[in-house]
């Protein structure tokens, strides 16, 4: 395994360009099951779950060819069935379930995988394609799909989760007569799947909103198509502009769909604006801490609630986090206290009490986004940081090691 080695205290300063967006590559890559033609991907980020995809499209009968971030998918004959020795280590695996029953009437896939940050559960997915028609049985650790024909219902979710939306979205598209989904989740990822559909041939109509309309049709063909840009990455490193007290320039940053993130940033003091070169983020004034409730989109992303309570640490007086979507995504703070910050949590709420610096320390990761917080926490610190388990970092990030150093952060990745 890798790690990297982080001398803090430099400011950031330069221009950094956005990848493009895993949570909404992972979707579009599973739409391609219900495509007869080949289609291709641009802005396809260089991830390990999207190779890790592409093992699963290839095993799942397709040919697929990953080149410069460029993903060409092309159909071949299907074999339904997802093993668990891809399926574990990632959840967005659970996305082919409702493409392969719209297509071929028939799938069976292994229980996904994914970082420790809570349960998850697919009940969602499940109860929504039984009301399109879907038997639905869970033998062996395996989820096993058959239907005839799936047809289209009014499904009504007991909460906006992103992946049940984009796993009956995908399935609808090919189904008999119309689908609505109610209480849908409104995330970019959910309407970049549904625009990519729609390029496709589809009929979608909602999109963006807790009610997504969905004419079912006999058949998608091949479209070229550009995944949209990560909104998560683009706000990880507006908080490292923020905790260096540097000066970044970011390229090809998603702003609508970062608003919630911009608003808390410049709320903690940060200067954050739109150029006609890109988003111009720096630390005009003293960091104060605020309020933090993560919440479904439109509101404060999970995603960014290590890396914002990172910021916090440095930041002056104190403030409350309160993380309402997942119960077990505190597990980074026992590692930034090891950094010297003060953070006490009780249930699903952290306070944290801004200190006046952070010192450098070995440090691990135990999912994707605790990562990130780590490393900004490190390029903060005074003295060397340590940060071991990459493997989840290297999930969602691309190369970020490289992207740093481009901008002055002494840092780099060596073998464990």
């Amino acid at each position: 395994m890798d790690k990297l080695i982080i001398e803090g205290g430099v400011p950031l300063t330069g221009s950094i360009e956005i990848s493009g967006s895993k949570n909404a590559a992972l979707p579009v890559l599973f739409a391609s099951i219900l495509v007869t033609e080949p289609v291709c991907f641009r802005n396809v980020p260089n991830l390990h779950d999207i190779h890790t995809t592409l093992k699963l499209l290839n095993m799942l009968g397709y040919s697929c060819a990953y080149r410069e971030r460029r993903v060409t998918v092309t159909p071949g004959d299907l074999l339904p069935e997802a093993p668990y020795d891809l399926v574990r280590t990632m959840r967005a695996s659970v996305l082919c379930l409702g493409p392969l029953l719209a297509r071929v009437g028939q799938a069976r896939v292994a229980f996904p995988g994914g970082c420790a940050i809570g349960t998850r559960p697919v009940d969602q997915h499940l109860k929504g394609l039984e009301l399109m028609g879907a038997n639905i049985e869970l033998k062996n650790g395996d989820i096993l799909g058959r239907c005839r024909k799936l047809k289209g219902a009014r499904i009504t979710l007991d909460m906006p989760t992103v992946g049940g939306t984009e796993n009956l979205l995908m399935a609808a598209t090919l189904a008999e007569g119309e689908t609505i989904l109610e209480n849908a989740a409104r995330e970019p990822e959910v309407v970049d799947l549904a625009n990519f559909l729609i390029a496709c041939g589809a009929h979608i109509e909602g999109h963006g909103t807790n009610r997504i309309r969905i004419a079912g049709t006999s058949g998608l063909h091949g479209v070229e198509y550009a995944v949209m840009p990560d909104r998560i990455e683009a706000g990880t490193f507006l908080v490292a502009a923020g905790i260096t007290g540097g000066e970044l320039l970011l390229r090809c940053c998603p702003v609508d769909e970062l608003e919630a993130v911009i608003l808390k940033l410049r709320d903690m003091g940060m200067d954050i604006s739109a150029t006609p070169d890109g988003m111009l983020a720096k630390c005009a004034h003293p960091l104060r801490c605020v309020d933090v409730t993560t919440k479904p989109y439109p509101g404060f992303p999970t995603d960014m609630q290590a890396q914002i309570m990172a910021l916090m640490c440095l930041a002056e007086g104190a403030g409350v986090v309160n993380e309402s979507i997942f119960e077990n995504r505190f597990m980074h703070v026992p590692e930034l206290m090891r950094m010297g910050s003060d953070i006490k949590i009780s249930g699903h709420t952290a306070m944290v009490r801004g200190v006046r610096h952070l010192t450098g320390a070995p440090v691990m990761a135990s999912d994707l986004r605790a990562s990130a917080s780590l490393v900004l926490a490190g390029l903060a610190a005074g003295g060397t940081t340590e940060v071991s388990r990459l493997y989840h970092l290297d999930r969602g990030y691309e190369r970020i090691e490289d992207k740093l150093t481009l901008v002055g952060a002494r840092i780099q990745r060596e073998k464990e």
